[in-house]
């Protein structure tokens, strides 16, 4: 086991102890979750562009990390997966 195995999994416990008191202290607005859709503004009836390009950027970020670690592409040594 490698240095950077054991800083990864104490990040992956950090985060879920911090997620999972948010979870169950039942005060709204302390999960991860709700913290984006506040960034976010999903209940603004009228978001700005500014939010519109964020939502985008959150959605290009979360394509590239599935792609990423679920096939192995768009890594330093294997920039394009053709």
């Amino acid at each position: 086991m490698t240095w950077w195995t054991v800083a990864y999994l104490g990040l992956a416990a950090t985060f879920l102890a911090v997620e999972g008191a948010a979870l169950f202290n039942r005060r709204p607005g302390d999960t991860l979750s709700e913290h984006f859709w506040r960034w976010l503004r999903v209940r603004d009836p009228r978001p700005s562009l500014l939010v519109w390009i964020l939502r985008g950027l959150v959605l290009l970020f979360c394509a590239w990390l599935g792609l990423h670690l679920t096939l192995g592409w768009f890594t330093p040594t294997h920039p394009w997966p053709f």
